[in-house]
């Protein structure tokens, strides 16, 4: 039987754009099909009483410092987004209205948008330059607004974000090899253990 590696995320973490870039090589390796799952890190922090790094500091220069090691490591391009916190209900609204409309466009979808976060550090909170970034993606700005007010829509990522956090998910990103759960980009070697 195929394993699986389902991946909690948001678009909004830095450490999930790092698991993002990991995650289809570890897949790959081992056989397994990678999942993806988007949810709602905002909704998260909100129902577990988490917070991000960022409101902490000096927890949030040291992340970011861990998060650039990382980045070396993995040999993937990083660059700390100024616009950081950014709200991503329209991005992860979008993100699970492709998957579940567009299934075949979704890994397009992640693509520009962490590569627009997290390497070209725009502001994709800018109703313009996310338009302007859809669109060079080859998407419909004007299409991917209107998924994002589907109602459907707006409920499925709802019941994602509570799936989550029925499961134990308190932060992102989050991986499940069948019901053992690994937090954090830098856990990915127990995420290879598990399917190994």
């Amino acid at each position: 039987m195929t394993k699986t590696v389902e991946f909690f995320f948001d678009l909004g973490s830095p450490a999930s754009y790092l698991a993002w870039t990991q995650l289809p090589g570890i897949c790959a390796r081992h056989g397994a099909e990678l999942r993806y799952r988007p949810m709602l890190l905002g909704g998260v922090f909100q129902a577990t009483g988490n917070a991000s790094p960022a409101a902490v500091p000096a927890k949030a220069r040291h992340t970011m410092i861990d998060m650039q090691r990382f980045a070396r490591r993995y040999g993937v391009p990083m660059h700390f987004n100024p616009f950081f916190p950014i709200n991503t209900l329209t991005l992860m609204r979008a993100a699970i209205g492709v998957q579940m409309r567009q299934p075949e466009r979704f890994e397009a979808y992640l693509d520009a948008m962490f590569r627009a976060l997290w390497q070209d550090k725009r502001n994709l909170g800018d109703p313009a330059v996310l338009g302007a970034t859809l669109q060079a993606a080859g998407f419909d700005p004007e299409a991917l607004l209107a998924l994002v007010g589907d109602q459907e829509v707006k409920d499925a990522l709802k019941a994602a974000t509570e799936e989550a956090v029925k499961r134990g998910v308190f932060g992102a990103p989050t991986c499940f090899v069948g019901e053992e759960m690994f937090f954090g980009q830098d856990r990915l070697d127990f995420v290879e253990e598990a399917l190994a």
